[in-house]
């Protein structure tokens, strides 16, 4: 599925300013910050469409647009939100020893996991400057602002933190696996249009609703991203369709698979997932019993819930017509996409 036309509106504008934030230094961290955000290859050559999507930025926008207010007064606050993103994506990979993503080497496979962990700290400390960028905020406002950014970046830890425990467990059931989604993934989303509400208005109803449309579009998000992890094409996805299974994440095929399986199929899921590290033939065999169990289809079913959840939580504020046709078009490519 193609990016909705939205996301093209603010990609210029929004790239500038977080190429000011990381500025020009010749220091090779700053090479390293640049390479991951998709400006430069290894040899510090621009290229062109290496980036991420910029959902969450594009979603603070759209919604700063959505309440009324002038979508470049949130910039400042769109940019932090990706430079957060992108600090968690950096040492998600250094954790998850991932060699791949966008398709092109991660940062700790090139400069090695010690300078990685310092261009995330790095990638941290720059998304809390972009931020200050935003002069012109009443001082209320821009304290409100900077709490939501830092209590967002504490909840990522946690669900990292959560998420890297259970690899190592085997009684994660489906409460547990959303309980964790709801700080490593929903939390950011759900920040990224209450952000952007915040800095276009100072209705709470609005602030609030789109608060809520985040989260439940963030768990939408993670299960999608799950049944890509499992069944998603490696060329679309930019990483290994085997590496979620080989590092026994506990993601949403596998926690269902776990918490509904028959007797038997159970069994061999625990008795694979109890080994001290899976080949391909025992990946193989995870993928045909979750296939056999329908935990692709339950999760195609639990991100249509979420996605409806989403929908719901729009009706909650007075947003603009043309605004709400927009966040619609955003949440069904959340919930749609192949990569």
């Amino acid at each position: 599925m193609d990016l909705p036309a939205v996301f093209g509106r603010y990609r210029g504008a929004l790239e500038a300013e977080m190429k000011a934030v990381v500025g020009s230094s010749p220091l090779p961290l700053y090479q390293m910050l640049r390479y991951h955000l998709g400006w430069i290859d290894q040899e510090g050559k621009t290229v062109e469409g290496a980036g991420g999507k910029a959902l969450r930025p594009t979603l603070c926008l759209l919604a700063c647009e959505s309440v009324g207010g002038d979508w470049r007064q949130a910039l400042p606050a769109a940019a932090a939100l990706e430079l957060l993103h992108n600090f968690s994506l950096i040492h998600d990979d250094i954790q998850d020893r991932s060699a791949l993503r966008r398709n092109r080497f991660t940062v700790w496979h090139l400069w090695g996991a010690p300078q990685a962990i310092n261009a995330g700290d790095a990638m941290f400390a720059l998304a809390r400057l972009a931020l200050l960028r935003a002069q012109d905020l009443p001082p209320a406002k821009a304290l409100r602002a900077g709490r939501l950014l830092d209590e967002t970046g504490l909840a990522l830890c946690e669900g990292q933190y959560m998420d890297m425990g259970y690899e190592s467990r085997l009684d994660i059931g489906v409460d547990a696996y959303f309980q964790m989604v709801s700080r490593k993934t929903a939390a950011l989303i759900a920040a990224s249009a209450e952000m952007g509400a915040l800095l276009g208005c100072d209705d709470e109803r609005s602030i609030g609703g789109l608060r809520l449309f985040g989260k439940e579009l963030g768990h939408a998000f993670k299960v999608v991203d799950d049944l890509l992890g499992v069944w998603g094409q490696e060329e679309a996805t930019g990483k290994s369709s085997t590496s979620d299974i080989a590092q026994k994440k506990k993601s949403f095929p596998v926690v269902y698979a776990l918490e509904s399986a028959p007797r038997r199929d159970k069994e061999e899921l625990l008795a694979l997932y109890g080994k001290e590290s899976l080949g391909v033939e025992d990946m193989g065999r995870v993928v045909a019993l979750l296939g056999k169990l329908g935990a692709r289809q339950q999760g195609q079913k639990e991100a249509e819930r979420y996605y409806r959840a989403a929908l719901g939580e729009l009706e909650a504020g007075e947003l603009l017509p043309s605004s709400v046709a927009e966040l619609r078009e955003l949440a069904t490519f959340v919930v749609q996409r192949d990569r």
